[in-house]
């Protein structure tokens, strides 16, 4: 990008809610149905259908404006957003664009500068219209209404962000934090997350902003950052040459990497907001506000730093284990049967490529925790080596759970041999076999340890510890 511009880029992210049911009537919200069967009267707008508001959407919505660092707005409305269109059955959205539940707020996220707080505008919910499917049809577009009422969060951002890193790092983050509430499963390929990036381009040092085009319904964060690339060099084109930018919607075409002209863009005005008429006011009361904060799961930042702070793990092994809710909730029903706080976080490793390759998720590994926690505690004394707990031994404690690891230790003939005398025998044997190789050593090649370590192992048909081997080893050949 030209260097004399600085890019300016606020998001709007749709979040479709985990709820069973739609935002006003019982309609479901289960992915992949056939077109236009969930649907009914209601979500249809048949005349003297009435909403009924779905509590769970608004339990949600504070859940992530606490998360999110929001002031949470206590007397709320709906609006009706009126505009026409084949996908809209009523003529009109159901929305809190003009009255949001919240308020303010930030996302910290990591950039190559450092962490930043992006600024939130607000967060308010809203139904989602249908949808128009160009390509199934020669000559007509097809409606499909299933969506139709479907509970959003729409999660807007002030013109904070100033690089498409910078947007990819909050999307990352945003989505992360809604799938660990679980306020959201973040599917963008599924369209349950949705994003419109307001990109503009100012002179650097300018405080003014410039006119901004919207690039509507972004559907992966890596299209979400191309995108705004492509708008920010295309704009830059336009200003380089004298001319005006016109305010827009645009959509992206990821198959030739190219923005594209939808309409001029709407202002609030041509949408005649008023009040929701047929749905009453509510009042969030303090007390619901505590419930919720007391339910509330810690946040991915909070356990990060206990990891390293109560346990000593390594920035990396915490950053992993609050990564994803699944796997901060079996490394922490893990560790309240062993204190081997560093194995257990190796071990999650293991567990999580089990289910990879299972085809499971990582909350219905077929262990327990406490027999996790059985098998790390056993591999840290040492009697068997961690290769084999984690592939031999893991796999028949799968298939026998009722059994011991120390069972199946001994059933397999896996339990290390550990007496001192007894591996200082073997390793001997090995240095006095191999007299050129110790000279060469001795000489520099200490990259040769491996190879002793390797004779040892074969001398006791793999019984040897090799901790204490490789100990043993250095010892005497550096003597």
């Amino acid at each position: 990008m030209n260097n004399k511009y600085e890019l300016v880029i606020g998001l709007e992210v749709h979040a479709q809610l985990l709820t069973a049911s739609k935002l006003f009537c019982g309609d479901s919200t289960t992915f992949g149905a056939e077109p236009n069967t969930q649907v009914s009267p209601v979500s249809l707008a048949h005349p003297g259908t009435l909403p009924v508001m779905n509590e769970k959407v608004i339990e949600l919505a504070v859940r992530l404006g606490l998360a999110l660092n929001c002031t949470i707005v206590q007397d709320n409305y709906f609006a009706r957003k009126n505009y026409f269109y084949p996908d809209l059955p009523k003529g009109y959205q159901v929305s809190q664009h003009t009255a949001p539940i919240c308020l303010g707020g930030h996302l910290p996220i990591q950039t190559s500068e450092g962490k930043k707080n992006v600024q939130l505008n607000r967060i308010h919910m809203e139904e989602d219209a249908g949808k128009s499917l160009h390509d199934q049809d020669e000559k007509y577009t097809s409606i499909d209404l299933n969506r139709a009422g479907m509970p959003l969060l729409e999660i807007v951002t002030e013109p904070d962000l100033h690089s498409a890193d910078e947007a990819y790092a909050y999307l990352t983050e945003l989505r992360k934090l809604v799938r660990w509430l679980g306020v959201c499963d973040g599917n963008m390929e599924e369209g349950s997350m949705r994003c419109d990036a307001n990109v503009s381009v100012r002179l650097k040092g300018a405080t003014t902003l410039g006119t901004r085009v919207e690039v509507k319904n972004l559907n992966s964060i890596r299209n979400v950052k191309r995108a705004i690339e492509i708008e920010a060099e295309r704009l830059i084109g336009i200003v380089e040459k004298g001319e005006q930018v016109i305010q827009q919607t645009r959509s992206f075409n990821a198959d030739n990497n190219t923005t594209f002209a939808l309409r001029s863009k709407e202002e609030a005005d041509d949408y005649r907001y008023f009040p929701e008429p047929d749905l009453p006011p509510f009042f969030i009361s303090d007390e619901y506000l505590q419930e919720i904060k007391a339910a509330m799961p810690a946040l991915p930042a909070a356990l990060q730093n206990k990891y390293i702070s109560s346990y000593n793990l390594p920035e990396y092994d915490a950053a992993q284990l609050s990564n994803d809710k699944d796997d901060s909730d079996l490394f922490e029903a893990i560790i309240r049967h062993t204190t081997h706080y560093k194995a257990a976080a190796n071990w999650m490793t293991v567990l999580k490529q089990y289910c990879s390759n299972a085809a499971l998720p990582v909350s219905s590994f077929p262990l327990t925790a406490e027999k996790i926690a059985t098998l790390i505690n056993f591999t840290e004394t040492g009697k068997v080596s961690f290769n084999a707990a984690s592939t031999r031994i893991l796999q028949e404690l799968i298939n026998s759970p009722e059994e011991t690891p120390e069972s199946i230790a001994t059933q397999l003939n896996l339990v290390q041999e550990s007496d001192e005398s007894a591996i200082e025998a073997w390793v001997d044997e090995v240095i006095a076999s191999m007299p050129d190789k110790v000279k060469e050593y001795r000489s520099g090649k200490k990259g040769l340890i491996g190879l002793f370590a390797g004779e040892v192992k074969k001398r006791s048909k793999g019984k040897a510890d090799m901790q204490l081997t490789n100990k043993v080893l250095t010892e005497k050949l550096n003597n």
